[in-house]
């Protein structure tokens, strides 16, 4: 197993803050990829979208914003008639944080969407132990225009805007662009062996093992590798 190379505190500390001008400079980009986000254009959602949760099956969708002027949607994989329990959408659930009330704050919401019906989802809820809102498109249009549609995706962000009772979509994403909704991958990228997966430019020796291949749902990954190999920090290892 590689690591990184060993040097003095002096060094590591002039190794650090060049790299810190590095990411001073990403940072600055990425404020403005947002300053250009803000300042898309918006279409308007003029479909009647009805979704059901476990006490209404009349939902609108400007319901789902609950009074308030901005709407997140995860639209999830899960689907009806299927047992799967999409690994990578479980990831982004379980980094949702347990209280929105600072989204809130901002005048924005949050709820997940998926075609799957209502005692599915609660049942995926339970197991899971999540408890953020989560309502059923099943028997409607919404994931297949508002995702499918989208660079022929199968799960996605959408962020939406009202004025009053109407919906207007002002941005979408799918595959690694709903990464910045959760905190694992975040942590990950600041750790010397990052992700793990065999698409980023590590230095050779780092573990790494094909993209995704490592997600299970959280009550589906073996018992605690530092308490089975005590000292070991890289149970996984793709063999060279």
């Amino acid at each position: 197993m590689n690591y990184p190379a060993i040097v003095s505190r002096p060094e590591w500390q002039a190794a650090r803050d060049d790299l810190l001008k590095a990411e001073k400079e990403l940072m600055r980009a990425h404020d403005a990829l947002n300053a250009r986000r803000r300042r898309l254009p918006m279409t308007e959602i003029v479909r009647d979208y009805r979704f059901a949760s476990p006490t209404r099956n009349d939902l609108r969708l400007v319901d789902l914003f609950e009074g308030r002027d901005q709407l997140i949607i995860y639209h999830n994989m899960l689907n009806h008639g299927s047992d799967h329990i999409c690994p990578g959408c479980s990831k982004y659930s379980d980094n949702l944080m347990n209280n929105f009330a600072h989204l809130h704050a901002r005048r924005t919401s949050f709820t997940m969407v998926s075609r799957a019906k209502v005692p599915q989802i609660e049942r995926v809820k339970a197991r899971m132990g999540w408890t953020f809102p989560w309502v059923s498109c099943h028997g409607t249009s919404f994931h297949e225009e508002m995702v499918t549609a989208q660079d022929n995706a199968s799960f996605g962000l959408s962020v939406f805007m009202r004025q009053g009772d109407r919906v207007f979509q002002s941005w979408f994403t799918s595959g690694r662009g709903v990464e910045q909704g959760s905190n694992t991958f975040g942590l990950l990228d600041l750790t010397p062996w990052g992700r793990q997966e065999a698409w980023e430019q590590s230095p050779p020796g780092w573990p790494q093992e094909p993209t995704y291949g490592w997600l299970r749902l959280h009550d589906e990954y073996p018992d605690d590798p530092v308490a089975r190999r005590q000292g070991d920090l890289a149970p996984h290892v793709v063999p060279g």
